[in-house]
């Protein structure tokens, strides 16, 4: 486990940064009284999520190889930290929906359901715990591997 100490602490940190997103999101309103704003600015994360991936595979380069690192040696990182962020997200969900905004499930399916966009049980069936642990489990594979690739592409650094 010590192999992946970095990766583990940056995954940590990740999954913090997602939850600090996700309140500051509540704190703006965008989990009720602004909802309609919540599918455009929600995708402002990966600003800091890219900032995350930089600095661990950074830490990665510099702590565990050396301040040498390959492309294939920093994308495995990214990988392995990849994994970790989607092991973590079911609970980062849970804690989402319970604590940090309780009341985002209800306030979602009344604005799709007025809004015309889906019907009652349709957004009762999209809008719920298990889809979201679901989504974020994927989402988190898919997206944390294409950004372990590009941010590996720049991060990397041969011996002089």
């Amino acid at each position: 486990m010590n192999r992946y100490r970095i990766e583990l602490k940056w995954a940590v940190i990740f999954t913090l940064m997602m939850l600090g997103w996700l309140f500051l999101e509540r704190l703006a309103g965008l989990h009720d009284v602004y909802l309609a704003y919540h599918p455009t600015y929600t995708n402002l994360v990966a600003i800091p999520a890219a900032i995350v991936y930089v600095l661990a595979l950074r830490d990665k380069r510099e702590h565990y190889y050396g301040g040498e690192m390959s492309y294939r040696q920093g994308f495995t990182a990214g990988v392995v930290m990849t994994v970790m962020v989607a092991v973590l997200s079911p609970l980062a969900q849970l804690i989402t929906h319970t604590i940090v905004t309780p009341d985002y499930f209800t306030n979602v399916i009344r604005y799709s359901v007025e809004q015309g966009y889906l019907t009652q049980a349709e957004a009762e069936a999209n809008f719920n715990l298990s889809s979201y642990v679901f989504q974020a489990f994927i989402g988190s594979l898919v997206l944390g591997l294409l950004t372990a690739a590009i941010v590996a592409f720049f991060v990397r650094r041969r011996g002089t």
